[in-house]
Protein backbone atom coordinates (compact mmCIF):
# COMPACT_ATOMS: atom_id res chain seq x y z
CA UNK A 1 0.00 0.00 0.00
CA UNK A 2 1.51 3.51 -1.69
CA UNK A 3 1.52 6.16 1.53
CA UNK A 4 0.66 9.91 0.78
CA UNK A 5 4.16 11.07 -0.13
CA UNK A 6 4.99 8.44 -2.65
CA UNK A 7 1.54 9.15 -4.58
CA UNK A 8 2.05 12.42 -4.47
CA UNK A 9 5.47 12.13 -6.05
CA UNK A 10 4.28 10.44 -8.34
CA UNK A 11 1.82 11.59 -9.36
CA UNK A 12 3.04 15.15 -9.34
CA UNK A 13 6.14 13.65 -11.95
CA UNK A 14 3.34 12.51 -14.39
CA UNK A 15 1.24 15.76 -14.49
CA UNK A 16 4.80 17.74 -14.84
CA UNK A 17 5.40 15.49 -18.11
CA UNK A 18 1.92 15.97 -19.48
CA UNK A 19 2.71 19.39 -19.31
CA UNK A 20 0.89 21.01 -16.26
CA UNK A 21 2.15 24.16 -15.02
CA UNK A 22 1.18 23.46 -11.35
CA UNK A 23 1.84 20.11 -11.24
CA UNK A 24 2.79 19.35 -7.54
CA UNK A 25 -0.73 21.73 -6.10
CA UNK A 26 -2.88 18.84 -9.38
CA UNK A 27 -1.80 15.74 -7.35
CA UNK A 28 -2.03 17.34 -3.90
CA UNK A 29 -5.26 19.03 -4.88
CA UNK A 30 -6.71 15.55 -6.69
CA UNK A 31 -5.44 13.08 -4.00
CA UNK A 32 -7.05 14.93 -1.16
CA UNK A 33 -9.94 14.81 -3.25
CA UNK A 34 -9.28 11.09 -3.56
CA UNK A 35 -9.82 10.29 0.29
CA UNK A 36 -11.81 13.05 1.51
CA UNK A 37 -9.07 14.97 3.14
CA UNK A 38 -7.59 18.65 2.85
CA UNK A 39 -4.19 19.37 1.21
CA UNK A 40 -2.87 20.71 4.86
CA UNK A 41 -3.65 17.08 6.06
CA UNK A 42 -2.34 15.26 3.41
CA UNK A 43 1.34 16.88 3.66
CA UNK A 44 1.03 16.92 7.75
CA UNK A 45 0.75 13.21 7.60
CA UNK A 46 2.93 12.20 4.35
CA UNK A 47 4.12 8.88 5.41
CA UNK A 48 0.08 7.83 5.58
CA UNK A 49 -0.96 4.71 3.85
CA UNK A 50 -3.46 5.02 0.93
CA UNK A 51 -6.31 2.57 1.00
CA UNK A 52 -6.52 0.92 -2.10
CA UNK A 53 -10.37 2.73 -3.19
CA UNK A 54 -8.86 6.24 -2.67
CA UNK A 55 -5.77 5.16 -4.73
CA UNK A 56 -7.39 3.75 -7.71
CA UNK A 57 -9.68 7.00 -7.58
CA UNK A 58 -6.23 9.65 -7.32
CA UNK A 59 -5.10 7.33 -10.52
CA UNK A 60 -8.29 7.61 -12.71
CA UNK A 61 -8.37 11.80 -11.54
CA UNK A 62 -4.69 11.76 -13.30
CA UNK A 63 -5.48 10.10 -16.19
CA UNK A 64 -8.11 13.14 -16.61
CA UNK A 65 -5.76 15.59 -15.59
CA UNK A 66 -2.89 14.17 -18.01
CA UNK A 67 -5.86 14.63 -20.55
CA UNK A 68 -5.88 18.08 -19.74
CA UNK A 69 -8.96 18.38 -17.85
CA UNK A 70 -9.39 21.14 -15.28
CA UNK A 71 -8.77 19.71 -11.60
CA UNK A 72 -12.26 21.93 -10.70
CA UNK A 73 -13.95 20.18 -12.98
CA UNK A 74 -12.50 16.74 -11.86
CA UNK A 75 -13.17 17.37 -8.24
CA UNK A 76 -16.50 19.35 -8.92
CA UNK A 77 -15.76 22.10 -6.67
CA UNK A 78 -13.62 25.43 -7.15
CA UNK A 79 -12.72 27.84 -4.12
CA UNK A 80 -14.29 31.38 -4.62
CA UNK A 81 -14.10 34.36 -2.69
CA UNK A 82 -13.73 31.89 0.37
CA UNK A 83 -17.13 29.66 -0.60
CA UNK A 84 -17.01 26.46 -2.23
CA UNK A 85 -18.69 26.24 -5.55
CA UNK A 86 -19.92 23.40 -7.79
CA UNK A 87 -18.46 23.48 -11.09
CA UNK A 88 -18.82 21.44 -14.26
CA UNK A 89 -18.71 21.89 -17.96
CA UNK A 90 -21.71 24.13 -17.81
CA UNK A 91 -19.89 26.63 -16.71
CA UNK A 92 -17.14 28.44 -16.75
CA UNK A 93 -14.62 27.86 -13.74
CA UNK A 94 -14.37 30.84 -11.45
CA UNK A 95 -10.85 32.94 -11.35
CA UNK A 96 -9.26 34.28 -8.90
CA UNK A 97 -9.07 37.79 -10.80
CA UNK A 98 -13.25 37.95 -10.72
CA UNK A 99 -12.77 38.34 -7.01
CA UNK A 100 -11.76 41.64 -7.46
CA UNK A 101 -15.53 42.36 -9.06
CA UNK A 102 -17.48 40.83 -5.78
CA UNK A 103 -15.64 42.97 -3.68
CA UNK A 104 -16.14 46.16 -5.31
CA UNK A 105 -19.51 45.35 -5.58
CA UNK A 106 -19.89 44.77 -1.98
CA UNK A 107 -18.49 48.34 -1.43
CA UNK A 108 -20.74 49.54 -3.72
CA UNK A 109 -23.91 47.95 -2.21
CA UNK A 110 -22.80 49.12 1.53
CA UNK A 111 -21.93 52.92 0.33
CA UNK A 112 -25.70 53.20 -1.28
CA UNK A 113 -27.29 51.31 1.86
CA UNK A 114 -24.95 53.46 4.16
CA UNK A 115 -23.99 56.83 2.72
CA UNK A 116 -27.54 58.43 3.48
CA UNK A 117 -30.76 57.12 5.66
CA UNK A 118 -33.38 55.27 4.00
CA UNK A 119 -36.89 55.68 4.97
CA UNK A 120 -39.49 52.79 5.89
CA UNK A 121 -41.19 52.07 2.08
CA UNK A 122 -37.61 53.05 0.33
CA UNK A 123 -37.62 50.59 -3.35
CA UNK A 124 -34.40 47.63 -2.95
CA UNK A 125 -31.46 48.48 -4.57
CA UNK A 126 -31.44 46.72 -8.13
CA UNK A 127 -28.65 44.01 -8.84
CA UNK A 128 -28.39 42.35 -11.56
CA UNK A 129 -24.69 40.01 -12.61
CA UNK A 130 -24.83 39.55 -16.47
CA UNK A 131 -23.55 36.21 -17.69
CA UNK A 132 -23.75 34.82 -14.21
CA UNK A 133 -22.13 30.94 -14.90
CA UNK A 134 -21.76 29.20 -12.05
CA UNK A 135 -24.09 32.01 -10.25
CA UNK A 136 -20.20 32.83 -8.70
CA UNK A 137 -20.39 36.42 -8.44
CA UNK A 138 -24.13 36.95 -7.25
CA UNK A 139 -23.87 34.21 -4.79
CA UNK A 140 -20.71 35.57 -3.37
CA UNK A 141 -22.60 38.63 -3.19
CA UNK A 142 -25.65 37.43 -1.91
CA UNK A 143 -23.75 35.66 1.15
CA UNK A 144 -21.45 38.89 1.90
CA UNK A 145 -25.15 41.26 2.49
CA UNK A 146 -26.69 38.60 4.69
CA UNK A 147 -23.79 37.77 6.55
CA UNK A 148 -23.24 42.01 6.90
CA UNK A 149 -27.21 42.04 7.71
CA UNK A 150 -27.76 44.11 4.28
CA UNK A 151 -29.59 41.63 1.95
CA UNK A 152 -33.05 42.13 2.84
CA UNK A 153 -32.65 45.87 1.29
CA UNK A 154 -31.09 44.31 -1.87
CA UNK A 155 -32.92 42.99 -5.15
CA UNK A 156 -30.26 40.37 -6.37
CA UNK A 157 -30.89 39.18 -10.44
CA UNK A 158 -28.54 36.55 -12.17
CA UNK A 159 -29.14 36.50 -15.67
CA UNK A 160 -27.15 34.11 -18.30
CA UNK A 161 -28.31 33.16 -21.78
CA UNK A 162 -27.43 29.53 -21.32
CA UNK A 163 -30.26 27.31 -19.43
CA UNK A 164 -27.21 25.00 -18.66
CA UNK A 165 -25.13 27.37 -16.35
CA UNK A 166 -28.64 28.53 -14.75
CA UNK A 167 -28.98 25.34 -13.55
CA UNK A 168 -25.69 25.27 -12.01
CA UNK A 169 -26.24 28.46 -10.58
CA UNK A 170 -29.34 27.35 -9.24
CA UNK A 171 -27.93 24.60 -7.71
CA UNK A 172 -25.02 26.72 -6.28
CA UNK A 173 -27.96 29.16 -4.74
CA UNK A 174 -29.47 26.30 -2.71
CA UNK A 175 -26.31 24.67 -1.48
CA UNK A 176 -25.04 28.10 -0.21
CA UNK A 177 -28.71 28.83 1.27
CA UNK A 178 -29.54 31.93 -0.57
CA UNK A 179 -32.21 29.95 -3.24
CA UNK A 180 -34.38 32.45 -2.25
CA UNK A 181 -32.43 35.30 -2.10
CA UNK A 182 -31.12 35.32 -5.96
CA UNK A 183 -33.58 34.94 -8.65
CA UNK A 184 -32.52 34.35 -11.90
CA UNK A 185 -33.50 34.79 -15.43
CA UNK A 186 -32.54 33.49 -19.26
CA UNK A 187 -31.92 35.84 -20.88
CA UNK A 188 -29.32 37.74 -23.62
CA UNK A 189 -27.90 39.94 -21.54
CA UNK A 190 -30.17 42.18 -19.95
CA UNK A 191 -33.32 40.34 -18.61
CA UNK A 192 -36.61 42.49 -19.82
CA UNK A 193 -38.78 43.91 -17.35
CA UNK A 194 -36.27 44.58 -15.04
CA UNK A 195 -34.78 48.20 -15.45
CA UNK A 196 -33.65 50.37 -14.59
CA UNK A 197 -30.79 48.85 -11.94
CA UNK A 198 -28.82 50.16 -9.28
CA UNK A 199 -25.82 47.91 -9.85
CA UNK A 200 -25.05 45.85 -13.17
CA UNK A 201 -21.92 43.36 -13.01
CA UNK A 202 -20.69 41.83 -15.63
CA UNK A 203 -17.80 38.79 -16.05
CA UNK A 204 -18.91 37.99 -19.74
CA UNK A 205 -16.36 36.80 -22.95
CA UNK A 206 -13.50 38.77 -23.69
CA UNK A 207 -10.91 36.74 -25.37
CA UNK A 208 -10.26 37.51 -29.03
CA UNK A 209 -11.74 34.55 -31.08
CA UNK A 210 -8.07 33.95 -32.34
CA UNK A 211 -6.51 33.19 -29.15
CA UNK A 212 -8.87 30.79 -27.71
CA UNK A 213 -6.57 28.04 -29.52
CA UNK A 214 -3.69 29.27 -27.83
CA UNK A 215 -5.32 28.96 -24.25
CA UNK A 216 -4.16 26.02 -21.75
CA UNK A 217 -5.34 22.89 -23.10
CA UNK A 218 -7.88 23.18 -19.38
CA UNK A 219 -9.73 26.16 -21.34
CA UNK A 220 -10.87 23.43 -24.18
CA UNK A 221 -12.85 21.84 -21.78
CA UNK A 222 -14.84 25.00 -20.87
CA UNK A 223 -17.95 26.34 -22.79
CA UNK A 224 -16.42 28.42 -25.58
CA UNK A 225 -19.45 30.52 -25.56
CA UNK A 226 -18.28 31.86 -22.03
CA UNK A 227 -14.68 32.21 -23.29
CA UNK A 228 -15.03 33.92 -26.58
CA UNK A 229 -16.19 37.63 -27.00
CA UNK A 230 -15.38 37.84 -30.86
CA UNK A 231 -12.74 39.14 -33.31
CA UNK A 232 -11.37 42.01 -30.75
CA UNK A 233 -12.50 40.10 -27.46
CA UNK A 234 -15.12 43.17 -27.01
CA UNK A 235 -18.78 42.14 -29.25
CA UNK A 236 -20.44 41.17 -25.85
CA UNK A 237 -18.98 43.93 -23.66
CA UNK A 238 -19.48 46.24 -26.31
CA UNK A 239 -23.31 45.34 -26.74
CA UNK A 240 -23.65 45.66 -22.71
CA UNK A 241 -22.18 49.39 -22.78
CA UNK A 242 -24.39 50.52 -25.36
CA UNK A 243 -27.09 49.22 -23.50
CA UNK A 244 -26.02 50.81 -20.79
CA UNK A 245 -27.76 54.39 -20.63
CA UNK A 246 -31.07 52.67 -20.98
CA UNK A 247 -30.49 49.93 -18.52
CA UNK A 248 -28.21 52.02 -15.67
CA UNK A 249 -30.55 54.47 -13.09
CA UNK A 250 -29.48 57.71 -13.01
CA UNK A 251 -26.80 57.22 -10.15
CA UNK A 252 -26.14 53.81 -11.22
CA UNK A 253 -22.99 52.07 -11.48
CA UNK A 254 -21.61 48.97 -13.94
CA UNK A 255 -18.71 47.01 -12.74
CA UNK A 256 -17.34 45.04 -15.92
CA UNK A 257 -14.47 42.67 -15.78
CA UNK A 258 -11.96 42.99 -18.86
CA UNK A 259 -9.26 41.46 -20.17
CA UNK A 260 -5.68 43.42 -18.80
CA UNK A 261 -4.80 44.89 -22.46
CA UNK A 262 -8.53 46.38 -22.83
CA UNK A 263 -8.55 49.10 -20.68
CA UNK A 264 -7.76 52.03 -23.66
CA UNK A 265 -10.52 50.44 -25.57
CA UNK A 266 -12.99 49.90 -22.81
CA UNK A 267 -12.87 53.72 -22.11
CA UNK A 268 -13.12 54.26 -25.86
CA UNK A 269 -16.48 52.77 -25.67
CA UNK A 270 -17.48 54.31 -22.68
CA UNK A 271 -16.61 57.78 -24.49
CA UNK A 272 -18.68 56.87 -27.37
CA UNK A 273 -21.79 57.17 -25.34
CA UNK A 274 -20.82 60.72 -24.34
CA UNK A 275 -19.30 63.16 -21.94
CA UNK A 276 -21.83 62.59 -19.42
CA UNK A 277 -20.32 59.18 -18.81
CA UNK A 278 -17.29 58.46 -16.95
CA UNK A 279 -14.79 55.25 -16.85
CA UNK A 280 -12.40 54.35 -14.68
CA UNK A 281 -10.44 51.32 -14.51
CA UNK A 282 -9.01 49.35 -11.64
CA UNK A 283 -5.96 47.03 -11.41
CA UNK A 284 -5.88 43.88 -9.73
CA UNK A 285 -3.99 42.74 -6.83
CA UNK A 286 -1.21 41.82 -9.82
CA UNK A 287 -1.11 45.31 -10.87
CA UNK A 288 -3.34 44.52 -14.05
CA UNK A 289 -6.14 46.90 -15.35
CA UNK A 290 -8.97 44.64 -14.80
CA UNK A 291 -12.34 46.26 -13.75
CA UNK A 292 -13.83 48.73 -15.18
CA UNK A 293 -16.40 51.10 -13.24
CA UNK A 294 -18.90 52.98 -15.47
CA UNK A 295 -21.66 55.42 -14.40
CA UNK A 296 -23.07 59.01 -15.51
CA UNK A 297 -20.39 62.06 -14.75
CA UNK A 298 -23.21 63.29 -12.53
CA UNK A 299 -23.70 60.22 -10.15
CA UNK A 300 -19.85 59.92 -9.95
CA UNK A 301 -19.64 63.63 -9.06
CA UNK A 302 -22.08 63.35 -6.38
CA UNK A 303 -20.80 60.29 -4.54
CA UNK A 304 -17.79 62.68 -4.47
CA UNK A 305 -19.74 64.10 -1.99
CA UNK A 306 -19.75 60.88 0.45
CA UNK A 307 -17.14 58.99 1.92
CA UNK A 308 -17.28 55.42 0.25
CA UNK A 309 -18.41 52.49 2.74
CA UNK A 310 -16.25 49.53 3.05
Amino acid sequence: MASVAELLDSGAARLRTAGSESARLDAELLLGWAVGAERTALIAHSEAPVGADAAKAYEAALVRREAGEPVAYIRGLKEFYGLAFSVDARALIPRPETELLVGEAEREVAWRLLSAPRPEGTPRLRVVDVGTGSGAVAIALAVILRRRRMLADVSILAADCSAQALSLAKENAVGHAVAEDVAFAEADLLPAGQLPLDLILANLPYIPSGAIEGLPVAASFEPRLALDGGPDGLDVVRRLVAALPSALADEGTALLEIGFDQGPVGEALVADLGAEWTCRIQDDLSGKPRLAHIERTAAGAARAAFPRAS
